[in-house]
């Protein structure tokens, strides 16, 4: 591990008891640290700089992997290492000028014209690759990954608008060798401020809270069924040896070949990282079809991904427990649910004897958990499983209330919460819309590829015995106790794209 990186205690986590016993990460986990695990878990909590020794390296590097520290690295690589690749099609020359101007000082920029109609012309300080057929994004960048000569490749995609200074601080994340990829936070392009209500303002503000692209503000290691578990390569820094290990992007996908690549290098066992402390605006759609269009695109994807990484796509992650708690209880026999939900508290509480507090920490953490799986449940409903919910409400009564609440609450609760930047009116409709239109897009892409993967819940985390595994020199141990998907504990979620 880098020597010149510091740590701190990821924002998810708490210590209870005496302070041997941390829980937090993504997924969310259970670690118990001797005496002097909890001695460098207590520098980090005072905000003190703690770097990599000998005797704690083995330590930070399983809380590294588990999400419960995070790396801010000092020094990196000089610009002059990267080569920035733009894949473009008819994309307009100004666009390309501004990206060029923003990666002054990277070693080379390529454009690459991915057999636009009229070509592409010559941009100044950029040099341009014509391809003679279109393939889409990922074979334009798997064309400008063959021409680099550098030890790190930036892709910039032409509707981004890059900051200043965007490149260093995502550079320092590669001093940690087994770092592969680091992305920026992607947001919207910034509401205008007139309120007159015009389709592309409304939907502006609308994407500056619920675009795919942008995964939120805490930083976190990329994984599949992780708080952040996909990165989009609008803007992102690899590593070109460990990307060329892997093969890639996959030429043969339109859509989605930015998450089949960051899933694929992290089964490799690389690093991706997520840096929200740089961040790059995104242009929203500019209009309401063109929204539909790629919010249908993004759900096609899944059905590939979910065969080419099984279980990764999974609509739902909650604890068997609270799905059968929910299934219950929209069934009418909501005592059933109350009943499972004791169950699973008692179980948690026997799981967490040995933690000091455990008792406390069983019934928080099981209230929290089956409250985000409804949550969980009800975006489901909407997206993934829209066909299959409408289907049962045509037939069922009980049916029809269940999709009805799954279908207002959710918006309505954020649109209360103030999340919301657009009438209540026009909220409640596009997050709808939005919903259907992926779903539709899941759905398209299962009849495609003959496949279910892309709708089968993960209801794996049912309560089991404890196991654990020692870290030497501190003898932590580690258990992972269950999933709550939820905001408290697991930040902001997206579905995959």
């Amino acid at each position: 591990m880098d020597q010149l990186t510091t740590y701190s205690l990821d924002p998810s986590v708490r210590r209870v008891g005496n302070g041997t016993v941390l829980i937090g990460g993504s997924p969310l986990k259970l670690l118990r640290l001797s005496e002097a695990g909890a001695r460098v878990v207590d520098d980090l909590a005072r905000g003190d700089a703690v770097s990599p020794t000998p005797a704690n390296a083995s330590l930070l590097d399983r809380l590294l992997d588990a999400g419960i520290i995070q790396p801010h690295p000092t020094e990196g690589a000089p610009a002059d290492a990267v080569t920035v690749v733009i894949p473009a099609f008819h994309a307009p020359r100004a666009a390309l000028q501004r990206i060029v101007d923003a990666a002054a000082g990277a070693s080379a920029v390529l454009i690459v014209d991915d057999a636009s109609g009229e070509p592409i012309a010559d941009v100044a300080g950029a040099d341009v690759i014509r391809r003679s057929t279109n393939g889409g994004p990922g074979a334009a960048r798997q064309t400008g990954l063959a021409a680099v000569a550098t030890p790190f490749v930036a892709f910039v995609d032409t509707d981004v608008t890059l900051p200043a200074e965007w490149l260093a601080p995502l550079l320092r994340h590669f001093s940690d060798s087994r770092v592969a990829l680091v992305a920026p936070r992607v947001t919207s392009t910034a509401p205008v401020d007139d309120d007159d209500g015009a389709g592309g303002t409304m939907l502006a503000r609308y994407e500056s809270v619920r675009s795919p692209l942008d995964l939120g503000p805490l930083p976190d290691r990329v994984r599949a069924g992780s708080r952040v578990s996909y990165v989009p390569t609008a803007v992102a820094l690899f590593r070109v040896d460990a990307l060329r290990r892997v093969g890639g992007f996959d030429e043969t996908m339109r859509v989605g070949e930015d998450v089949d690549v960051v899933w694929r290098l992290d089964e490799a066992g690389w690093r991706v990282r997520y840096e929200p402390a740089v961040e790059v605006r995104h242009e929203a759609r500019a209009t309401l079809a063109a929204w539909i269009r790629q919010r249908y695109a993004y759900g096609t994807s899944a059905a590939v991904l979910g065969r080419k990484h099984p279980g990764a796509v999974a609509p739902l992650r909650v604890s068997g427990w609270s799905a059968l708690a929910w299934a219950t209880t929209v069934a009418g026999w909501p005592l059933v649910g109350g009943a499972v939900g004791s169950v699973t508290t008692a179980l948690l509480a026997r799981k967490l004897r040995h933690v000091p507090d455990g008792r406390r920490e069983a019934f928080r953490l099981a209230g929290l958990g089956h409250l985000y799986a409804g949550r969980s449940l009800a975006s489901a409903i909407t997206r993934a499983w829209w066909p299959i919910a409408a289907a049962a409400a045509l037939v069922s009564r009980r049916a029809r209330r269940a999709v009805l609440l799954a279908v207002i609450m959710p918006p309505l609760i954020d649109w209360w919460k103030g999340d919301a930047p657009v009438p209540l009116a026009v909220y409640v409709p596009l997050r709808i819309l939005d919903d259907v239109s992926y779903g539709a897009g899941v759905a398209r892409g299962a009849i495609r590829e003959r496949s279910l993967d892309a709708l089968i819940p993960d209801l794996t985390s049912w309560p089991k015995t404890r196991s654990t595994t020692k870290a030497a020199p501190t003898r932590a141990t580690v258990a992972n106790y269950g999933r709550t998907d939820g905001p408290a504990l697991d930040g902001r979620r997206r579905q995959v794209r």
